[in-house]
């Protein structure tokens, strides 16, 4: 068999039928049947044509590894069987190899497993593109942006535990080699309503529950939040735990994403500040108070949630008050100030809460384009990927549900005529003549939503804006008659009358046919959420906030270009985006997957019938599969037609050595089929009926089975020829060694028996000869014993001799001994006391302890207080003495230690103390001051003309005088300045000629700032509001810093105000530089460094400090 035949084909081993083209019969319930008997078998993708269709399986599957994505790898579309990684193999290639531009349309409701599918495209896109560490660093940040955008956009809601509530459209640019270069990210209705009200049973956006539950406890108390849910009234708590979701971990991950993304991390904070505020946004509550003219004006009940919420945005929390009250009109001319009761005091706070939310939305997607945009302006190979929502049909369904249709009858109107126009322009290439195809054209549909004279749209925005009381009801009114005559608007008081007594049809409610069906929309809120108001007060306060990034998200909040101008309204803006969407896919080719949910339990094994088929027909997959095979079902190349199919044939088995086409012919001429089942094109071979495929694929498979019975008879016949020549072979081997081993055994045999023969014979006469040496020996011994037994006597007789003569001279001075004794004890007797005994026991212990004293006085250590050792003890009764004696000798020493001190060596002392209680075991740099000692005056201030003229400036006693280096936030470069420390200020003058530039007095210094390594940079932090604070805090460097930060300390602490300095020890701290604070963060360097420590500025709030590494 050939090595295409090896593969895997979209025919083999089928479940069901793969291609639903190929379905036969055609009907609704066969195409769920087909659907069913895949998924049950593991089999969730399946293909109509080129598109595919996408089952959600709620588990795990191994079919995404790194070995399927080499087997789908350059691999034909129907080579393989159905996958997603067949469709973006086929886009990436044609997009590489053929230059044309690609779009992958993701469509289905939610939960349907639209971003997951999203994700394996790209994904597999990542894997099979080129290779190289800036290609790497742009597929990881394209990919990397998904779980950004999930964490703000997505939430979890009754159908899906991650629904998008947004419709994303990423297009990824690629150069001429296939390789991305970046991509831009286009954003659709994010579902801002959710962030103030949400759906029994579902949640608010990720992003909040993640932060509550992944923050730190420092970071929420920064934010003024508590890790308690139950505290925001934005946040529903029926379901704000969500199985299998780690919100803790997901807040972790989307940290790092936003770090490999590009963000900073003062946008990053700016970002969490935003999302805390609207929570707090939400705690507001308000009262009525009733003013003089008889209207209630509405007054914030409790004004704790708005401090804290005006204190992270930077808002002054009176104008943002006086906004939730007051709204204020203007015209032309004249500006009305009306108040606002309770009602709309909560609207405008709702209005606030979701336009902060989905304009911070927007600047996050606006932000990560800039970090994945193309940075080459070269020309670019673009791939899109739109993943929007599908067809909602619910329950209660209002303006969101409405758009989102429209968008999804644009969505299928393109689908219909770009699939159209794919066949015909296939048909024209192949040769074969096209026929006009009957389907339904929902532009009729489209139009009743768009057009600009009588479009629902249209007229939505002509309510909107005309003066005079507008409501849900005059806009419905307005409907019934102008569309009441449109076949697809149903109204029940529209001029119609079949609608009148329709109990189905509300009188607050209007239906429209959709291609998917009827839908059934409330029209209240229709007219609010079109106009999507935000008080112009609200907008101005909001401009007004110190926060970094409120002036972007509100510029219309600019007092200086007011526009009077009402805002386009949500349904315009929609139109247009969806407008510009279309125009964008039109201009590339479109690849589709249409993803299916299932079932509604989230459970991998359940396959609900009447949901799939819901499904089914909102998507027009029925209709899809009827224009892909109105004209020809299947076509195929003629070489892998000829390949598979050859062996039907005797004269193209086993090889056709023509062309290709004519092996083709040959073999359907020879299978007799009708020639109206088939049409030859230039390159393909065209089958109009799935049934004439299938009957193919039995005759193969018969054939088959004939071809595999015909290799076991040649295999077996094979296999016991080459068995018995092999055992004849093995036959001949095995009896010449047989041989061989007789004749060796022979020989051995011989061998031994000589061997025995010789070590008998040599034994014998090895023993002869032993019995000759043994005698000779034994004679030998007798004649050395015989002396030695002589020798003896001798010695002993000669000992005894000795020893007499010895005992008799030791008795003889024993008895002299014992006489001259009883002599002496009896001339002492006479002398001899009752108390000689304690007399000798004193005089003992006299001479003990004089003995003690004397070893004492040789062995004392030395007078250094530091000095731990101390002599032995000899006698246990002098344990305690010893001790005692120990102890009184280290205070004597300590005391004259003592007395050499002058006042000034102690100053010294308690400085050297107090910089190790601040420093030490905490900056690296301590260890290397503790021999230096504190000068303080390094300069000579007083003695040197140099600085006669600072001496004069200066009136109090200079603490420390010494050379600093002054940081530039421009450059990280320093300038050489004079440092003065002074018991109430500190000044700062130039090095060269004196001059003051700074200075500040103590009482104004709140703090210092020191990094934990090697370097000598310090921060000097000012109080707020201070006069000295007015250009900023100081950022300097200096060789003596322990000396100067703890001189600075002992001063500021022997101040009036008693007021201790704060020494903050960190490794990153913020130092405030006029209006900006910067953020100044210490890195441990490497050899290219060498061993001086570097500052160099990142950006206009990052400057980096690299230390070399110790």
């Amino acid at each position: 068999m050939s090595k295409m035949e090896a593969k895997t084909s979209l025919l083999d081993n089928m479940i069901g039928v793969g291609d639903m083209v190929l379905l036969e019969p055609l009907t609704e319930e066969s195409f769920i049947n087909n659907l069913k008997n895949r998924f049950e078998h593991g089999e969730i993708y399946t293909y109509i044509g080129s598109v595919v269709i996408s089952l959600n399986p709620y588990k795990p599957l191994p079919i995404y590894t790194a070995d399927k994505v080499e087997e789908y790898r350059n691999r034909n579309f129907y080579e393989l069987s159905p996958h997603i990684y067949a469709l973006a193999d086929e886009a990436y290639r044609s997009l590489r190899d053929q230059d044309k531009d690609q779009c992958i349309l993701i469509t289905g409701e939610s939960g349907a497993g639209k971003t997951e599918a999203s994700k394996l495209v790209m994904s597999y896109v990542a894997a099979v593109c080129g290779k190289g560490q800036e290609v790497n660093k742009v597929k990881e940040q394209l990919l990397q942006s998904n779980p950004v955008l999930e964490a703000f956009g997505n939430a979890k809601t009754v159908r899906n535990d991650n629904s998008s509530r947004f419709g994303k459209y990423m297009d990824i640019e690629f150069d001429f080699k296939g390789d991305p270069l970046g991509g831009v990210i286009s954003n659709y209705l994010l579902e801002k309503s959710r962030v103030v009200k949400q759906p029994r049973g579902e949640r608010n956006f990720h992003i909040f529950y993640q932060l509550l539950s992944g923050a730190s406890e420092d970071t929420l108390k920064t934010l003024k939040l508590d890790r308690d849910l139950g505290k925001y009234n934005y946040l529903s708590l029926d379901s704000a735990s969500v199985n299998g979701l780690d919100d803790a971990a997901n807040f972790r991950t989307v940290r790092n994403a936003m770090q490999i993304v590009g963000f900073m991390e003062d946008e990053v904070q700016s970002v969490l500040q935003l999302v805390a505020a609207i929570l707090k946004l939400g705690n507001i509550e308000f009262k009525p108070e009733s003013r003089v003219n008889g209207f209630d004006e509405s007054r914030v009940k409790d004004k704790n949630d708005l401090k804290e919420m005006c204190e992270l945005m930077g808002i002054e929390q009176a104008a943002l008050e006086r906004a939730f009250s007051f709204r204020t009109v203007e015209a032309r001319t004249d500006k009305v100030s009306t108040t606002l009761n309770v009602a709309q005091a909560y609207y405008a706070r709702d209005a606030l809460a979701k336009n902060l939310y989905s304009r911070l939305f927007s600047w996050l997607v606006a932000r990560i384009n800039e970090s994945i945009k193309a940075q080459f302006k070269a020309r670019k190979k673009v791939m899109g990927v739109l993943d929007i929502y599908g067809f909602e049909i619910f329950e209660d369904n209002s303006f969101e549900q409405f758009i989102i249709n429209y968008c999804n009858e644009k969505l299928q109107q393109i689908f219909i005529e770009l699939t159209l126009k794919e066949e015909q322009e296939e048909y024209v290439r192949e040769g074969i003549e096209w026929t006009n195809i009957e389907y339904f054209n929902n532009a009729i549909i489209c139009d009743l939503i768009e057009n600009n004279q009588s479009g629902i749209l249209a007229m939505l925005d002509e309510e909107c804006l005309r003066p005079g009381t507008v409501t849900d009801e005059t806009f419905l009114d307005k409907l019934n008659t102008i569309c009441a005559e449109h076949q697809h608007f149903e109204s029940r008081l529209s001029k119609n009358s079949k609608f009148l007594t329709d109990h189905s049809l509300p009188h607050s409610c209007f239906r429209i046919q959709h291609y998917a069906g009827k839908v059934l929309y409330r029209v209240e809120g229709f007219v609010d959420k079109n106009n999507d108001l935000l008080y112009r007060d609200l907008s101005q306060a909001m401009y007004k906030a110190n926060h970094s990034l409120m002036k972007l998200l509100f510029p219309e909040g600019n007092p200086i270009k007011v526009n009077l101008k009402r805002p386009p309204t949500a349904g315009f803006q929609f139109r247009a985006s969806v407008g510009t969407l279309m125009k964008n896919l039109l201009t590339k080719n479109p690849n589709y997957i249409r993803c299916i949910k299932p079932n509604d339990k989230k459970a991998s094994h359940i396959f609900t019938d009447s949901l799939v088929c819901h499904q089914v027909r909102y998507l027009g997959l029925m209709e899809n599969v009827r224009v892909r095979r109105a004209g020809y079902a299947f076509r195929q190349a003629y070489e892998p037609c000829l390949e598979r199919y050859k062996m039907l044939c005797k004269q193209t088995w086993p090889h056709w050595r023509g062309p290709a086409r004519e092996g083709v012919e040959v073999l359907l001429n020879d299978l007799q089929i009708p020639q109206e089942e088939f049409s030859y094109g230039r390159s393909k071979i065209f089958i109009r009926n799935p049934r004439t495929l299938f009957t193919l694929e039995e005759k193969r498979a018969r054939c088959l089975e004939d071809l595999a019975t015909l290799i076991q008879k040649i295999y077996r016949g094979w296999k016991q020829r080459t068995l018995f020549l092999l055992m004849k072979r093995s036959q001949i081997v095995v009896a010449a060694w047989y041989r061989r081993y007789a004749q060796q055994k022979k020989y051995q045999q011989i061998k031994s028996s000589t061997i025995v023969v010789q070590s008998f014979i040599r034994g014998w006469k090895a023993r002869m000869i032993l019995r000759e040496l043994k005698y000779q020996k034994r004679c030998k011994e007798a004649v050395t014993t015989i002396a030695a037994y002589w020798h003896g006597t001798q010695a002993r007789r000669e000992l005894r001799r000795l020893k007499e003569e010895a005992r008799r001279k030791h008795a003889v001075a024993v008895i002299w001994a014992y006489w001259l004794g009883l002599k002496v004890r009896r001339e002492y007797r006479k002398f001899f006391r009752a108390n000689a005994g304690k007399k000798i026991y004193k005089f003992t212990i006299q001479r003990i302890m004089q003995k003690y004293f004397l070893e004492l006085k040789k062995t004392m250590p030395s007078m250094s207080p530091i000095d731990k050792s101390w002599p032995p003890r000899q006698y246990l009764f002098l344990e305690g003495t010893h001790t005692e004696l120990r102890r009184i000798f280290h205070l004597w020493r300590c005391k004259k230690y003592r007395e050499q001190f002058t006042e000034q060596k102690k100053a010294i002392y308690e400085e050297k103390l107090e910089a190790s209680e601040i420093f030490k075991d905490k900056k690296a740099l301590y260890p290397s001051s503790v021999g230096q000692p504190f000068r303080g005056d390094y300069l000579e201030i007083k003695m040197n003309p140099k600085y006669q003229k600072l001496n004069t400036l200066v009136d109090e006693k200079v603490i420390i005088a010494d050379v600093v280096n002054k940081i530039n936030r421009a450059n990280g470069k320093g300038a050489a300045r004079i440092f003065l420390l002074t018991k109430s200020s500190l000044m700062l003058a130039d090095l060269k000629t004196g001059q003051l530039k700074a200075s500040v007095p103590l009482a104004d210094v709140s703090g210092v700032s020191v990094s934990s390594q090697t370097d000598g940079f310090f921060a000097l932090r000012l109080k707020e509001g201070s006069a000295s604070a007015a250009k900023g805090d100081f950022l300097l460097s200096s060789e003596r810093l322990i000396e100067i930060i703890t001189k600075l300390h002992r001063t500021k602490a022997g101040c009036e105000d008693r007021e201790q300095i704060n020494v903050d020890i960190l490794d990153e701290f913020l130092v405030q530089f006029k209006q900006h604070k910067v953020c100044v963060k210490f890195l441990q360097g490497g050899p290219k460094n060498g061993n001086s420590v570097t500052c160099k500025r990142k950006n206009n709030r990052l400057l980096e400090v690299s230390v070399p590494s110790p």
